[in-house]
């Protein structure tokens, strides 16, 4: 492993506090309002933004997990134990340290500079089971690795851990910059629980690859079975076309059994390393891609919370409404994504109907646009370093500071419904339909057609009408109109 150069390191320490910035004062107090920790993960902390790379190990027992980071780091690291029998029966965050000692899992989840805090929610059974490992290893500056108890086959097994080892495999993956899924070549199995495992991951398969280890106790003719049934397994279990990175070697500090394949583990092995080597480079783009995806997320929990307190009765009958809307929650579903034009994909799954079950939804706080508006100025695309300008302002865009924009896309999909003259623009007949159904009165519309209508020429094009519609959910969301058209407001093309 190598050092991350100065260059990197400063863009990534910039990006991180943007986005620090940005979920503390726009994304978090959206959270916070419908209770999005109670129905999907806890809020995130600053150590959370802080925290280096981090490399997730999972596998079945004696598939060499433990050895594998001994491997990568060069040198054994305090508790940790080797042998054929279950032997790491605790998670273990192997991090660096000035010196070698072992953190009980009680004090890291208190402790203000790990990201490890979240994890109270398993409780103290869970916490008596976890630990750090730390050491001045060159290799651990710049990530953590992450031990886990080796998977067994009994549900006896499973139902003693006392904490829900899916739950916590999950909490980690969310968290991790890559999930390596260790596979034994000389006993190849998937049982239920690791199943289980690998079905939580799904949304997580960017950072997925899988490692089939000690592949040299087997021959090339048995490598290649062993190969093909693991993609056909994985193929059954993420239920995807795409094909799986695995990486094939033997992954500890002993001679090779079979050396016909020497050459081939060679160059999987230096392919996995050059990997393990980019995180840190790749590191911010990585936490841009999560908080993005969380944004999404709890976008769509807003607007099903809001959904839901809108459905409720004044007065008489909650219980039974509220009964009602849990029995048709795939139709709730249905509702919200055709209303706010959402992708169903980024929807909770059918889990999130047991949660509501213990939920008042009376309770629940009303939608508010402005929030979700603001929460929504976030970096929409994916990509490698940015230059120094943009690693000092990682949220640079032309188009980020008008107030419509984070709902263009929305609009302009009601937009394209429209009837247009040669100009790509919409007539007051052809737009009456869409901004009478926003439920604001003809006042109010006479009022938002001459605001958006920022050339005065009678016709709205694609930004003036989505201006309009803004206009019109303001309205709605309880806001007054403003006399003249608001800077923010101005669409960027009658800026220049």
């Amino acid at each position: 492993m190598t050092t991350v150069p100065d260059d990197i390191a400063h863009g990534s320490k910039a990006v991180t506090e943007g986005l620090k910035k940005m979920y503390i004062s726009k994304i978090k107090p959206l959270e916070k309002k419908f209770a999005f920790e109670e129905f999907h993960s806890p809020l995130l902390s600053e150590a959370d933004f802080d925290a280096k790379p981090t490399i997730l190990m999972i596998g079945q027992y004696s598939v060499g997990k433990t050895s594998f980071i001994e491997y990568l780091l060069g040198e054994k690291f305090p508790g940790s134990r080797v042998g054929p029998e279950p032997t790491t029966d605790r998670f273990c965050a192997v991090m660096y340290g000035d010196e070698e000692r072992i953190v009980p899992g009680n004090a890291l989840a208190v402790s203000p500079d790990l990201p490890y805090g979240g994890l109270s929610m398993f409780g103290t059974s869970f916490l008596n089971k976890f630990e750090a490992s730390q050491l001045p290893c060159k290799q651990l500056e710049h990530m953590t690795v992450i031990d886990t108890p080796g998977i067994l086959s009994g549900e006896k097994q499973r139902i003693s851990r006392g904490y829900d080892f899916v739950q916590v495999a999950k909490w980690f993956a969310e968290r991790a910059d890559m999930v390596l899924l260790l596979f034994d070549a000389h006993k190849l199995d998937i049982s239920d629980e690791f199943q289980r495992v690998i079905e939580v991951l799904k949304g997580h398969d960017d950072k997925i690859r899988c490692v089939l280890n000690k592949s040299d106790q087997i021959d090339q003719q048995k490598l290649m079975r062993v190969y093909g049934a693991l993609m056909w397994s994985m193929g059954k279990v993420m239920k995807t076309p795409e094909v799986m990175r695995v990486f094939i070697g033997s992954f500890w500090d002993q001679p090779l059994m079979y050396t016909e394949n020497a050459a081939l583990f060679e160059k999987e092995r230096n392919d996995l390393m050059s990997e393990l080597r980019n995180l840190p480079s790749n590191s911010a783009v990585r936490k841009v891609n999560e908080l993005v995806k969380r944004t999404r997320l709890a976008k769509v929990h807003a607007y099903l919370i809001g959904y839901l307190k809108e459905q409720m009765p004044m007065m008489l009958g909650k219980e039974k409404k509220q009964a009602e809307l849990i029995a048709a929650l795939p139709s709730v579903f249905r509702e919200v994504q055709k209303k706010y034009n959402l992708p169903p994909g980024d929807f909770p799954n059918l889990e999130f109907q047991k949660k509501l079950e213990d939920r008042k939804f009376d309770l629940f706080n009303k939608l508010s646009l402005k929030m979700i508006q603001d929460m929504m100025s976030l970096p929409k695309k994916n990509g490698s370093r940015v230059d120094s300008k943009e690693a000092i302002n990682p949220f640079l865009s032309k188009t980020m500071d008008w107030a419509v924009h984070p709902f263009k896309e929305e609009y302009d999909t009601i937009f394209r419904t429209l009837t247009v003259n040669s100009m790509g623009e919409a007539s007051g007949m052809a737009c009456m339909t869409p901004l009478l159904a926003t439920g604001c009165n003809q006042d109010q519309l006479k009022v938002i057609w001459d605001l958006a209508d920022v050339d005065k020429d009678g016709f709205l094009d694609s930004e003036e009408f989505a201006v309009a519609m803004y206009l019109c959910h303001q309205v709605r969301d309880g806001h007054d109109l403003p006399a003249t058209l608001e800077e923010h407001l101005i669409p960027p093309s009658f800026k220049r």
